[in-house]
């Protein structure tokens, strides 16, 4: 058998130091419920293995109970998906994303580029409103 050339460009031990020191690391086995270095090892694996495919096993809620794992229930996914959708899960963009040219945060003294700082929100009129979207025509095959 030929041996595949790995693709890391640092030795594995280096990489597997600073996997195990890294705390989104650590928060990640801990969200998966896994031992940090099983974690890592497995990282490691598909690392230096890009060709290798994900293993999916699909099995009912009760064989998963039964060989120890709880299973979420579809609130749970639901509730994962909308806190997703909020950002609320602390995964920030990639670093990719990010300029270099980006303000702190916490400057919140900064001037708006909006122009509307200092001035009263604008009165709507409820009425008003209502006459005016009575007014804008509605799609339909008369519509021209």
């Amino acid at each position: 058998m030929s041996e595949q050339k790995s693709r890391l460009k640092r030795p594995v031990e280096i990489l597997r130091a600073e996997m195990l020191a890294d705390p989104d690391t650590q928060r990640i086995a801990k969200s998966l419920d896994m031992e940090l270095e099983a974690y890592v090892e497995l990282v490691l694996e598909y690392a230096q293995n890009p060709d290798k495919e994900p293993t999916l096993i699909v099995a009912p809620d009760e064989e998963l109970r039964a060989a120890g794992y709880n299973p979420p229930t579809t609130k749970d996914v639901a509730n994962f998906f909308i806190a997703a959708a909020n950002g609320e899960l602390g995964i920030g963009p990639p670093k990719s994303y990010y300029t270099g040219f980006e303000g702190k945060q916490e400057d919140g003294n900064k001037p708006s580029l909006r122009g509307d700082e200092g001035q009263e929100p604008v009165k709507v009129d409820e009425e008003t409103s209502q006459k005016l979207r009575q007014q804008v025509p509605k799609g339909g095959p008369d519509r021209v």
